[in-house]
């Protein structure tokens, strides 16, 4: 529906700060505005606060923490800007890279210090295109885990949060946004003036049109993000004249099991793991990022492929929830180099040769893709495998912000009363897939959520 309305005769409510979605970035954006002062209410659409930061695996790139420094780890937001645009290749919005490089760590020990929530910093492994380590994640390293964490603090903190309630059309009195009407499961809506509003109601992945329309070569890819996400900020945005940056750019993820639907850790790849398609051939560099590894897996016969590893990454695999959940499910195949071929269907003498080839390129020959396989160890003998999908995850382009999470149009003038985070905003990946560098997506939730939730209290 996506509507843009006048405002009503009266409203049913009203409230200082209205905020669009229940995730980390609406949690976050309420927390804040609450501690700045300001009557808040949070809308969600759904039963419970799950959506895309629940699909995530819950990972958030920050730097300079004094998570990092407890483990010895030296990181700057510089240092993450720059990680950012080499990963995009330049094409990240500064001003929004700037904002969350520099805002993220912050939130974090916020989070820590008035909230409780606990963090730590992934140092078995480093992801492809980070510096330094600097991923935290709550104890239990999934995305469940962070909302569940988030909406306890929530209620802790006497957050308002209502829930069953879709927002489907702002207000805006000629002059300013002032207010939202939500939609309730039987139909009945209700009006809430407010005035500032947060869109913290992530993208467009699971509208199918626009997905046509911006990002044709992923809109055949199984969707792996939540249903709502239907793209109301960009239709929002169209209707008030606001400016949208890199809509192209999205989160592809090239390794989903299939059928089972569960995401595998890049982490197998990153410890010496290979993709082998149903030849038994490797089809591209593995450490190049798993967001563009999305289209390359698509491009295989039948759109799959297989992750294989060996006992020693398959250890380290065990150590995520996710993955023991593949492993629960029958998803992952064990054997010698013979037995597997036999039990994922691909040439034997095709396995042993690309298993081969790669002990020569940890050897220094090398690899035809550029991978540098000398940095871990060979393959060993007891194998394993995880029949592989690509998918999109959800979109990186929204509305044009300023360093407040206020929205602009495209003269740079603000659209007074409304503010943008997380996938509602523009993000920092550039224009295209192989722009997203690992955590992108929390990366402008947690940061993006405390920056739009401190600006629209005080404005």
């Amino acid at each position: 529906m996506a509507e843009i309305l006048p405002p009503p005769e009266r409203w049913d409510v009203t409230t200082d700060v209205a905020v669009i979605g229940g995730g980390a970035c609406g949690i976050i954006a309420g927390l804040r505005a609450q501690e700045a002062g300001a009557e808040v209410l949070v809308l969600e659409r759904d039963a419970t606060s799950t959506g895309s930061t629940a699909l995530s695996s819950g990972f958030i790139p920050a730097a300079a923490t004094r998570f990092q420094r407890a483990i010895g780890v030296e990181d700057t937001p510089e240092l993450l800007v720059r990680d950012v645009q080499a990963k995009a290749k330049g094409g990240a919005h500064p001003g929004i890279a700037a904002t969350v490089s520099q805002n993220v760590g912050p939130t974090l020990e916020w989070l820590t210090d008035r909230h409780g929530l606990e963090w730590i910093v992934l140092d078995g492994f480093l992801y492809p295109g980070h510096s330094v380590h600097r991923m935290h994640a709550v104890p239990e390293k999934t995305g469940t885990a962070l909302i569940a964490r988030l909406t306890a603090a929530a209620e802790a903190a006497g957050l308002p949060m209502a829930y069953q309630a879709h927002a489907v059309a702002l207000h805006h009195d000629g002059s300013a946004i002032v207010g939202i009407t939500i939609q309730r499961p039987d139909g009945a809506t209700e009006t809430i003036g407010a005035r500032a509003v947060i869109l913290a109601c992530n993208g467009y992945g699971g509208n199918t049109d626009l997905v046509a329309a911006h990002i044709p070569e992923i809109a055949a890819a199984p969707y792996f993000g939540h249903p709502g996400n239907t793209g109301d900020a960009v239709l929002w945005a169209e209707a008030l004249g606001a400016a949208t940056r890199d809509l192209s750019a999205y989160q592809g993820h090239g390794s989903l099991a299939h059928p089972h639907g569960i995401l595998i850790t890049w982490a197998l790849m990153m410890e010496g793991g290979i993709q082998v398609n149903a030849l038994g051939q490797r089809f591209s560099n593995e450490h190049e990022g798993y967001s563009e590894q999305a289209v390359k897996v698509l491009a295989q016969p039948g759109g799959v492929a297989w992750n294989v590893y060996d006992s020693r990454i398959h250890e380290l695999g065990m150590g995520f929830p996710d993955y023991r959940q593949a492993q629960e499910a029958g998803a992952v195949r064990s054997g010698t180099l013979s037995e597997l071929a036999q039990a994922i269907d691909v040439p034997e003498d095709a396995l042993a040769q690309t298993l081969s080839d790669c002990a020569r390129y940890a050897d220094g020959e090398s690899d035809p893709f550029g991978r540098d396989f000398s940095a871990k160890p060979r393959l060993g003998t007891d194998l394993h495998a995880v029949r592989i999908t690509g998918a999109l995850f959800h979109t990186q382009g929204g509305l044009d912000i300023d360093s407040h999470a206020r929205v602009l149009r495209n003269d740079g003038s603000q659209i007074r009363g409304l503010y943008a985070g997380g996938g509602a905003a523009c993000g920092v990946s550039g224009s295209r897939v192989e722009g997203y560098l690992s955590g992108n997506g929390l990366l402008t939730a947690v940061a993006l959520g405390f920056v739009a939730g401190e600006a629209a209290a005080t404005d």
